[in-house]
């Protein structure tokens, strides 16, 4: 009886779907507003993603900070994002989209039209990923009231701007610069907004000392919690299916599948590539670096995901997480920037890695077509010019808005406050309450 009515329920809301589809806009129009729909859902799961994975890879005495830090940037990402950042990232200048910026579309939204409110929504949630980014490379001794203060201007401006020359008509775009889902427009600005942010913020007390002889030592923190990380790293895993498959904006589009398959084998390669890649460096198979590997893969597959076939999609997967390896040592040892979480090593190095990969393997007329598909050096000179343009945006306005918080405000707390931990100093709430944590710096 039970499984007679839920059939007969179900049958009566496909046809009340089919109806009001037919009636407001039709099959096709119904389907890409439910897929987009669906597909930012999915992309804000991937704010959690980020809070666990972010916490699970530093201190205990901080994990309260880092998960305020990842609802706070939405929150306040979100508002800013509606009252300025979507018109200079989607408006228009006079009658036609500007080269370098929109100028119309502020503190407001036509409310009578469903297709904008639709289009906010996703976008919205693509602006806060790249916001969120910067937490994890700044972690453990930001105070908290500057992280409010840079996060809101990523929002408002950083990427809105970098992200119009691709996706709102602009310059880049019409060069036929390919970024399908944001290894540049969304990762690599996070990575450089990352990487500026631990530079100008400084490295954690004790992770950088002197030796007798000259030399600088390196001390590993290492995360508290790599359970709780990893169900981080598998939660943005599932997100992506809505990052990259959404991406379609079309919820009939032939491309979802090829998006779909692409995706899931770059991120399971760029896992066995950081995998190996660590157990033959450090002669372990390393937890923290594998995991950093599947998001690795995640990152270098976003801007090629529609455009390359499966198994050039495991190549570039796999490249990515020997890279999210190598560049987390070189970021950490030889340029002695202090990122806890390896943000920069898997956004910014893997998101220039699939944006140039676009220019290799780019297998689709009229998307793009690679070097190893007759398309010579074309591609590859358009993404090459939008990543340096992107890079040089990215890390000149990074870096004026953190030496200004820096200069006014402080930036980061004192080093009292940061032997502490920030869950105490600044939130006056433990994360684990009734245990005895015991800080090794």
């Amino acid at each position: 009886m039970k499984k007679k009515l839920l059939a007969v329920g179900l049958f009566f809301a496909g046809a009340g779907v089919a109806l009001f589809a037919q009636e407001a806009y039709g099959i096709e129009e119904a389907l890409s507003m439910i897929w987009l729909f669906v597909g930012a859902i999915l992309v804000f799961i991937m704010q959690a993603g980020f809070a666990l994975v972010e916490t699970g890879l530093t201190r205990a005495k901080n994990a309260t900070n880092i998960v305020m830090k990842n609802l706070m940037d939405f929150c306040f990402g979100a508002i800013v994002y509606w009252a300025v950042g979507w018109g200079f990232m989607y408006g228009s200048v006079g009658d036609a989209p500007g080269k370098f910026i929109g100028l119309s579309e502020f503190f407001k939204g036509p409310m009578d039209d469903p297709s904008f409110h639709r289009d906010w929504f996703f976008q919205v949630v693509f602006a806060a990923t790249a916001a969120t980014i910067v937490s994890g490379a700044m972690a453990e001794r930001v105070q908290f009231r500057c992280y409010l203060v840079y996060t809101c201007f990523i929002s408002a401006l950083i990427y809105p701007i970098s992200g119009h020359w691709i996706w709102g008509g602009g310059w880049l775009s019409d060069l036929g610069f390919h970024d399908f889902a944001g290894s540049t427009v969304v990762h690599s600005v996070g990575g450089w907004a990352a990487l500026v942010g631990a530079l100008v913020l400084g490295p954690r007390i004790g992770k950088y000392v002197k030796t007798p002889d000259g030399k600088i030592s390196v001390k590993a923190f290492p995360g508290h919690n790599m359970p709780l990380a990893m169900l981080g790293v598998l939660l943005l895993w599932f997100g992506w299916y809505g990052f990259n498959g959404a991406s379609t904006l079309d919820g009939m589009s032939p491309d979802i599948a090829r998006v779909c398959v692409t995706t899931t084998l770059a991120a399971a390669a760029g896992t066995i590539g950081a995998l190996f890649t660590s157990w033959i460096l450090f002669k372990k198979p390393d937890a923290s670096m594998s995991m950093n590997g599947a998001l690795a893969g995640l990152v270098s597959i976003t801007a090629p995901c529609a455009v390359v076939s499966p198994a050039a999609s495991i190549i570039i997967g796999l490249i990515g997480g020997i890279l999210v390896v190598l560049a987390v040592e070189f970021i950490d040892k030889v340029l002695k920037i202090d990122d806890p979480v390896g943000a920069s090593s898997v956004h910014l190095v893997c998101g220039v890695w699939g944006t140039v990969a676009v220019g290799i393997w780019g297998n689709v007329e009229g998307s793009a077509i690679g070097l190893l598909h007759g398309g010579g050096f074309s591609q590859l000179g358009v993404q090459l010019v939008g990543i340096l343009a992107v890079g040089a945006w990215t890390f000149c306005t990074s870096f004026i808005l953190f030496s200004i918080i820096k200069a006014t405000m402080g930036l980061r707390v004192d080093p009292k406050e940061e032997r502490m931990g920030l869950d105490i100093s600044e939130h006056k709430a433990e994360a684990y309450t009734g245990f005895q944590i015991f800080s090794n710096m």
